[in-house]
């Protein structure tokens, strides 16, 4: 079995490759890469990405930037599947550090610097920082409240921050570009979720999974409540497929949504057997129960309304407002994806807020 000192000492400034796969990106992608391109780091890079089957222009955009940029390459991605890209866009490129960015994020400037000197520092095989999540319109932002808060998608170190030390998981994640050689690449078979099975399957060898909050990636949310609520879905059903195949995938928090769903189904009968008296000559037993599951959807609404009035003091009332659709959708999209997963698995779910429209 391998173990972190194992790593062989990485030099004081490796070459990086940073691999992107892209689908439907029109919006970001040129961010993203100038992010890239901007980085502060003056050893040698190169920019690989994995070119899905975009209909939005964002292949033009592209091509457009690698006329520009000699150190901007790209590899078709047929399927534009992200681990498909991921393991396409590694294969492609030369460099003993591997940084996975996302088309959705920018990196910050000295985030290159900062992760090759965590890996020098931990001997890790894996580093990785928070996701800041941010908006440009009032929606946005208040997915990004959503994000960062645990009575919206918080609970991971890199949406709400930790220590430094070693983690689960690294958003996104800056590699030794051997250990690939140890634990393989990417798994193609799970479309969501491969960057907590890689990084599962480092920690079954014996490296170290390190996260380091001075690593900060912008990330922008879905635009929109249908992307967002359709993002959530799938990600509860990839979620489930992991929890399905790996004993590790599981955590307490994960049944929370499912939970809830189950809660407010409950709820909702109660209240419309309530009100139409089918229970008034029932049994103590079930009229009692029966009326107090009917309280649990205006609870739940009382919740909502308390959380998004109190979340985060940087919110305008445009923001709060939306918060009072974002967290139930967030809540009741994943828990939903969650149960469908756990039952029949992810049999090839797509992520459809990822398509052009």
């Amino acid at each position: 079995m391998a173990s972190a000192s194992a790593l062989p000492p990485l030099e004081e400034r490796p070459g990086v490759s940073y691999i992107m796969p892209v689908l439907n990106e029109a919006a970001h992608i040129q961010d993203a890469v100038q992010s890239i391109l901007g980085q502060e780091y003056d050893g040698p890079k190169e920019v690989v990405l994995a070119l899905g089957p975009s209909t939005d222009g964002t292949n033009r955009i592209v091509a457009d930037l690698q006329a520009q940029e000699p150190r901007l390459r790209s590899v078709a991605s047929p399927t534009g599947r992200t681990p498909a890209g991921l393991n396409l866009a590694l294969q492609a490129s030369k460099n003993p550090v591997i940084v996975r960015v996302d088309a959705h994020t920018e990196l910050e400037p000295h985030y290159t610097s900062r992760a090759v000197e965590t890996l020098r520092r931990t001997g890790a095989a894996d580093v990785g920082g928070l996701m800041d999540a941010q908006g440009k319109t009032a929606f946005q932002r208040a997915v990004a409240a959503a994000y960062v808060s645990p009575l919206g998608l918080g609970g991971a170190a890199y949406h709400s921050g930790a220590p430094e030390g070693p983690a689960e998981s690294a958003y996104l994640g800056v590699f030794r570009r051997e250990v690939f050689d140890e634990v393989g690449l990417f798994e193609e078979t799970l479309w969501r979720g491969q960057d907590w099975d890689m990084c599962l399957r480092l920690r079954q060898a014996g490296f170290d999974v390190w996260f380091d909050p001075e690593l900060k990636v912008t990330y922008w949310p879905r635009a929109n409540f249908g992307k967002l609520v359709r993002q959530f879905y799938a990600a509860g059903i990839w979620r489930a497929e992991l929890a399905r195949r790996h004993r590790e995938g599981k955590s307490l928090r994960h049944f929370m949504p499912p939970l809830l769903v189950a809660g407010l189904a409950a709820g909702a009968s109660g209240a419309v057997l309530a009100a139409t008296g089918a229970t008034r000559h029932s049994p103590a037993w079930l009229k009692y129960p029966t009326a107090a599951a009917g309280l649990l959807p205006a609870l739940y609404a009382a919740g909502i309304a308390y959380a998004s009035a109190t979340m985060s003091g940087q919110l305008g009332k445009p923001e709060r407002l939306r918060l009072l659709a974002v967290l139930p959708g967030i809540h009741v999209s994943w828990g939903l994806g969650y149960l469908r997963g756990r039952l029949f698995g992810a049999a090839g779910t797509v992520d459809t807020s990822r398509r052009k429209s």
